[in-house]
């Protein structure tokens, strides 16, 4: 059996070499994360209004696009299915642009599941900094149970909350997130290249 100490060694050299290089990039979206989060915790109702409006004018332009594209494909295999998707994305959008408050009750049970999966993905995140290169890993596996608990009030608060939950509960991943990465990228810069 040989051994890949070597092999290891070098990627973490690799990888905090690139983490140290690459260090600003994760400060300025840390910051950038902290004042969107600010932002949206400041002002919640218009938080989730803007987020579902929003998310109406991307299902909207993607179910134009893809009736477009599907028309002039339509010999093309799926064609109904196609079809069938790109008019979902377009009264999926016009709904929500139509009534976003009534849209941000749908989109709770949606950021539920967002903040269960980010929460997981950034615990295991922390993880595999902690056994790889990272100091400040906690900051991140915070990060994911606060989301954890996030989803939880979110859940609980049903369908009362669904008015500012969504912006104020985005907001408060946001600033977490970002501190998470600003706490990243300043111990990136110090690591040795």
């Amino acid at each position: 059996m040989t051994t890949n100490q070597p092999d290891l060694a070098g990627f973490q050299r690799a990888a905090a070499s690139a983490l140290h290089e690459h260090w600003v990039l994760f400060l300025v979206e840390g910051v950038v994360l902290l004042v969107l989060g600010a932002t949206a915790i400041a002002l919640p109702v218009l938080a989730t209004v803007a987020f579902t409006i929003i998310l109406g004018w991307v299902f909207l332009v993607s179910g134009v696009i893809g009736l477009f594209t599907t028309i002039w494909m339509r010999g093309a295999p799926g064609f109904w299915w196609s079809l069938v998707s790109a008019v979902l994305g377009i009264v999926v959008g016009l709904l929500l642009l139509a009534q976003p408050l009534t849209g941000a009750v749908s989109l709770t049970f949606v950021l539920i599941a967002f903040f269960i999966i980010e929460g997981i993905a950034s615990i295991m995140f922390a993880l595999d900094h902690k056994r790889e290169l990272s100091g400040r890993w906690a900051w991140m596996l915070v990060s994911g149970f606060i989301d954890l608990v996030l989803a939880v009030m979110i859940f609980a608060g049903l369908p009362s909350s669904a008015a500012w939950a969504i912006g104020l509960l985005v907001g408060i991943n946001m600033v977490f997130g970002g501190a998470a990465l600003i706490a990243l990228s300043l111990d990136a810069r110090k690591a040795a290249a």
